[in-house]
């Protein structure tokens, strides 16, 4: 969809330049969520945390703790609670920034600002040395909120980008490049990070960890130089009307957001495909961030096996992503994402009767996971974009991201209370069946036709 001079909604796909200035910035900012949060950070964040606490830094145990803001802190709780702090920061001002992108005249300085403060919060923990702790937990604080205003923003352009039948192939595109920018870069730091380690040296280890981390922040910088110059603004007739009021855009944004909280009410299908998207999209989040625990602590497999796991879960996903999107352009969005989520019912059960100690069927179990992670997720986002009133693709996919950071908590809550009563990795893990299926069925039922079409839409040929 694009808007014309009249801001008319109009269904042209865009120029090829233009789709791929998109595409690109999946490619940016991919390496934040792989090399960043995936592998480096965590690991990185909690040594310096216990270095901080007095721990040797190749204790193989650290009970002392360190006190942020005078409050106690376990040093393997850090990290943690600096996700759920920020995830909890993040649920308040997407919706926030999503009703600004809608206001402005312009989206790309919006998704300039975000883009380069993340990556230069990313870059600066550069400076993490030492016992520095805490500039490192506010840095990433920062660099976890911008990542997902800035995803706000870049989904935002999507349904500007083409007409209703051509959102899922375009949606798929841009997630497998994703994938493929992120395993690209967290295999050039993984080959670094083997290369240049040595062994009884774990402060080099450390380094090595928070140079790959740097090399994030300048990559998402250097590729997101892409889509600003490739997109063009497509601004929505509130943003024209807005520049010609000459208002404050963020006064403006906060305004629209109550309006656009009110308005939702107006769209209960639309709401209705959101609550089936939070409950599956929640088991597919807590299996992809559970998973390397799963095999570490219950299949006791090492290090190295998760590493390469990571790797072909990424590269499989680019595959995967194109398929799916591929398919829906045969079977519709809604039946592919019914078949992916029939696959990771598989994929759990399957996980259930995996061997201890043995590699191979934990990795290819991983490539299952592969090929459905990347199309599910797209073609959810290409199939909400088609809910969302035109000019309010920021305010809604505000909203969205909100059900994909805002909820993650569930899942391993969920996974988390079957543990603890059973004291099995095994049980916790096939237990989010659950997820699967009530959010797959929820799904099947949303009459999407009669949803598109309630927000002003033309319904795509096949849903």
């Amino acid at each position: 969809m694009a808007v014309d001079g009249d801001n008319t909604p109009t269904t042209t796909l865009a120029p090829k330049r233009e789709r791929t200035g998109w595409y690109m910035y999946d490619w940016a900012n991919s390496a934040f969520s792989t090399t960043v949060i995936t592998v480096f950070l965590g690991p990185f964040l909690t040594s310096v945390t216990e270095q901080a606490a007095g721990c040797a830094i190749d204790a193989d145990e650290c009970t002392a703790k360190v006190y942020p803001l005078g409050i106690p802190v376990a040093t393997g709780s850090y990290f943690p609670y600096l996700v759920s702090l920020s995830v909890l920061l993040t649920v308040f001002i997407l919706p926030i920034m999503g009703a600004v992108a809608d206001r402005a005249p312009r989206k790309k300085p919006l998704l300039a600002g975000a883009a380069f403060t993340g990556a230069a919060a990313t870059v600066a923990m550069a400076f993490v040395t030492g016992d520095r702790y805490l500039l490192g937990g506010i840095l990433f604080i920062i660099a976890n909120i911008a990542f997902g205003a800035a995803i706000v923003v870049y989904h935002s352009f999507l349904p500007l980008l083409s007409g209703p039948d051509d959102r899922d192939r375009i949606s798929s595109r841009g997630w497998a490049i994703g994938y493929l920018g992120g395993g690209v870069l967290l295999l050039l730091n993984l080959v670094a990070v083997m290369s240049l380690s040595q062994d009884g040296n774990p402060q080099r280890t450390l380094d090595l960890a928070r140079w790959s981390i740097v090399s994030a922040g300048v990559w998402w910088a250097l590729f997101t130089i892409v889509p600003l110059l490739w997109l063009r603004e497509h601004p929505s007739a509130s943003a024209v009307t807005t520049g010609t009021d000459r208002g404050n855009v963020l006064t403006d944004g906060f305004k629209q957001l109550g309006h656009t909280l009110k308005g939702m009410r107006a769209y209960p299908l639309t709401l209705f495909f959101l609550g089936a998207y939070l409950i599956y999209n929640d088991g597919i989040q807590t299996v992809i961030s559970l998973a390397s625990q799963f095999g570490s602590e219950e299949l006791r497999l090492e290090q190295s096996t998760m590493i390469l796991t990571i790797l072909i879960v990424q590269f499989l996903a680019f595959g995967g992503a194109l398929l799916l999107g591929a398919l829906a352009t045969r079977i519709g969005a809604r039946k592919t994402i019914l078949i992916a989520l029939a696959l990771w019912l598989l994929v759990v059960v399957a996980a259930y009767w995996l061997p201890e100690g043995e590699p191979v069927p934990f990795m290819l179990l991983g490539a299952g996971i592969g090929l459905v992670m990347g199309g599910s997720q797209a073609l959810s986002r290409s199939l909400f974009s088609q809910l969302i009133p035109a000019g309010k693709e920021g305010e809604y996919f505000g909203f969205y991201e909100i059900s994909d950071k805002g909820t993650s908590w569930l899942g391993p809550l969920f996974f988390g209370l079957i543990f603890q009563i059973t004291n099995s990795y095994r049980a916790g893990i096939v237990s989010l069946v659950l997820f699967f299926v009530v959010g797959g069925v929820l799904l099947a039922f949303v009459p999407l036709r009669r949803a598109i079409l309630a927000v002003g839409n033309t319904p795509p040929k096949l849903i």
